[in-house]
């Protein structure tokens, strides 16, 4: 569980248009938030909406809200005091209750310093919520496309939520050691790519910061995770480090709307295909699945032999 300490900022505001904060509307690039987004996104709101009352909140994506006791409307009148992520989970603390949200592909958070007067309709555009805070600022909720999957609860206890019930030790937890982390890849027998975006085993980590920690620590995405030597341990337990604590520093106290580029511009493989890799200057390659894609460097993770892409391979095509 990560808790997001207030930070505070004595520079002046910008880029702010219609009264929307910038930071929080970085969204709609289709970059799925990770450990370090919404670590950024918990310090935001820590910083922004604590000490402030909720006046109401605005459910217009019915669908979102997965939990109906208590309902939402008895978040009205409490005051924010906090928030915190929980893996991939954003955990908002109100009075003495949590409204958690899971941003899940194209899900995010739309901070506004003037909320709008006009009443939103459901069914009209990519707003699922709305929290309305004293002095008519609060924040959105916004999931993009057309696979709905952003969740919303409230609950006494973040663990009441089943996604974050089942978490295993988060990446960045000091717990989560060589020694535990070579256990948790001894007792599987299943590729590294797989693992490490498997939230029930290591909470946090998504398919860029996956491809990135692969990449730093020089392993295929498909080595078995029961062939890791030692010294390969280590490596992947550094590069989980370094990747996300990198990533975090670069992230918290960006505002939203740079947010996502600041993702984009910090990634040396992921959906850089094409590319030339900056460690060694070989092109980057893909392995496209159903539903996502994965990027990695030959010479620097597969001993300069090119991955079969799934998709292409049935008809005799390497990438």
């Amino acid at each position: 569980m990560f808790r997001a300490r207030p930070t505070y900022s004595t520079r002046p505001q910008r880029g702010r248009r219609a009264g929307v904060d910038r930071v929080a509307r970085g969204a709609q690039t289709g970059r799925v938030p990770e450990l370090p987004e919404v670590t950024a996104l918990a310090s935001f709101l820590t910083e922004r909406a604590s000490g402030l009352a909720v006046q109401r909140i605005d459910v217009v994506a019915f669908s979102a809200l997965k939990t109906f006791d208590p309902p939402i409307s008895a978040l009205a009148g409490a005051t924010v005091r906090g928030a915190e992520r929980h893996g991939k989970f954003l955990a908002v603390k109100i009075g003495e209750r949590y409204l958690v949200c899971h941003l899940s592909r194209g899900g995010w958070l739309q901070w506004r310093d003037t909320m709008p007067t006009t009443p939103a309709k459901p069914g009209r555009g990519p707003l699922a919520l709305r929290v309305h805070l004293e002095g008519e600022c609060g924040w959105d909720l916004t999931e993009a496309g057309t696979q709905k999957r952003l969740a919303v609860y409230v609950v006494q206890d973040p663990m009441e939520v089943p996604g974050i019930a089942r978490l295993g030790p988060d990446a960045l937890d000091p717990e989560l050691d060589v020694a535990t982390l070579a256990a948790l890849l001894a007792d599987r027998r299943k590729q590294i790519k797989g693992l490490l975006t498997e939230q029930t085993t290591i909470a946090g980590i998504g398919n860029a910061y996956s491809d990135e920690i692969l990449h730093t620590a020089k392993l295929s995405p498909f080595k078995l995770t029961s062939s890791f030597t030692p010294e390969e341990v280590e490596r992947l337990h550094a590069a989980i480090r370094t990747v996300l604590s990198d990533a975090v520093k670069r992230s918290v106290g960006q505002r939203a709307a740079t947010l996502k580029e600041e993702k984009k511009t910090g990634l040396r493989v992921h959906r850089r295909t094409g590319e030339a890799c900056p460690v060694c200057g070989d092109t980057i390659r893909e392995v496209s699945f159903s539903d996502s894609a994965l990027q990695y460097c030959p010479t620097c993770q597969t001993g300069g032999t090119p991955l079969a892409d799934r998709r292409l391979s049935k008809f005799g095509i390497r990438t």
